[in-house]
């Protein structure tokens, strides 16, 4: 067996004479697992709750979408809409129209986002799931689908053919206004359904079949603000979105589900960092901690590193003693530490220990990559620490 090994583990496994070393072992040794399961518990937990705040998206947003590189709009051609259904690995497909618009209704008015979908958009997303109140609306009808904010702000409920709403779009061209009226697209709409997917969606949109967005834009019939695409299960998606790039005619660019949220993804990245680095420095504060009990175990064993010293231990072959030492002791309070983590976290998945609301349990979820960077960590913060403790080690020490 290496010496410096079988040396290191009997330091470590073994108690002191003095019982103030053994009590700063402890600690040290106790401050690396918490210290791990803490960090592996934060990042379980943030996995959970990017999980959570993505699962949404999985509902209104499509796994492709095709979108102009330039302007607002882009023409359909035969020649297009034929390789969209000639493509492999595309389900479906629903063609869109989006825009600002004014949305009024007894007195009141807020500016929104109308959709206009086609009668397949409900095989691309499952945005129908989301509603709370009513249903979604006819194809061909003068029904709209709002969101929660909207009604909410408006004051507006289902089913109040009394009382429609009031959609303004601004019309196309160039020149002089010569009327408020002659300035917008108007278009008196029923409110057939509210949906609640969260508070960005719920307060921007509203849904209409897109044969309302068409009138209320001017487009023509082929006119579109985009096409959103639903994968067969099986499908590679860069090469539906190669195929789709090199068989349109029209200059559209393609977009996945990720790059649709990309702010998203960009802040729930950014936290999952932030938090990863104060949780580091929390590790680096516990390792000082380790650094002073191999000090101490230095100067309590300075009687045996005499005679190590005297029967051919080099003083490297000593500093390797308690680098090892202090090796052990961060890898092993890591592995503990990670499984006491991992522990906890099935416990949440399982029995809900921690709530945020009385019918929602605080997300988390197990990711192998999380096991890998925790200790990964604190193995690397661990044999710079146990470097720096068993580089205190000279010869004046060992001879004395």
């Amino acid at each position: 067996m290496n010496f410096a090994l079988y040396i290191a583990k009997r330091y470590l496994f073994t108690k002191s004479s003095n019982n103030a070393i053994n009590i700063m072992t402890i600690i040290a040794a106790s401050g690396v697992v918490v210290a791990a399961a803490a960090l592996f518990i934060v990042l379980s937990g943030f996995a959970g709750l990017k999980d959570f705040s993505l699962e949404f998206s999985s509902f209104v947003d499509p796994d492709l979408k095709i979108l102009p590189s330039q302007g607002k709009s882009f023409l359909l051609t035969d020649k297009d809409s034929t390789a969209l259904q000639n493509i492999d690995g595309i389900a479906s497909y629903s063609n869109i129209i989006e825009e600002r618009i004014i949305i009024e209704f007894d007195n009141k008015n807020m500016l929104a986002s109308l959709k206009g979908v086609d009668e397949n958009y409900l095989k691309v997303t499952h945005m129908d799931s989301m509603i709370i109140q009513g249903q979604w609306f006819e194809k061909g009808s003068g029904q709209m689908v709002s969101g929660w904010g909207i009604a909410h702000n408006l004051s507006f409920g289902v089913l109040d053919y009394g009382k429609t709403l009031s959609i303004y779009v601004p019309k196309p061209g160039v020149g002089q206004i010569s009327s408020i009226k002659g300035a917008f697209n108007s278009l008196n709409m029923v409110n057939i359904g509210v949906f609640d997917v969260n508070e960005d969606l719920n307060g921007t949109y509203v849904y209409t079949d897109i044969v309302n967005a068409r009138y209320l834009m001017d487009y023509a019939t082929n006119q579109l603000s985009s096409i959103e695409i639903k994968l067969q299960p099986n499908a590679d998606e860069e090469t539906v979105k190669n195929a789709i790039l090199d068989n349109f005619d029209t200059d559209v660019i393609v977009k996945n589900r990720a790059q649709l949220n990309d702010s998203l993804y960009k802040m729930l990245n950014t936290e999952n960092l932030v938090v990863y680095l104060i949780f580091t420095l929390v590790i680096i504060i516990a390792l000082f901690n380790v650094i002073g009990a191999l000090i101490m175990m230095i100067l309590d064993k300075k009687g045996s590193l005499h005679t190590l010293y005297n029967i051919g231990a080099t003083t490297k072959d000593i500093r390797r003693v308690f680098f090892l030492q202090g090796s052990l002791m961060t890898v092993l309070g890591g592995f503990i530490g990670v499984l006491i983590g991992f522990i906890l976290v099935v416990l949440q998945q399982q029995f809900a220990l921690v709530m945020i609301t009385p019918s929602l349990p605080y997300p988390v979820n197990i990711k192998f990559l999380n096991i890998v960077v925790v200790l990964v960590t604190i193995t690397v913060l661990g044999l710079i620490a146990s470097k720096i403790a068993s580089g205190r080690i000279n010869e004046k020490l060992v001879r004395s």
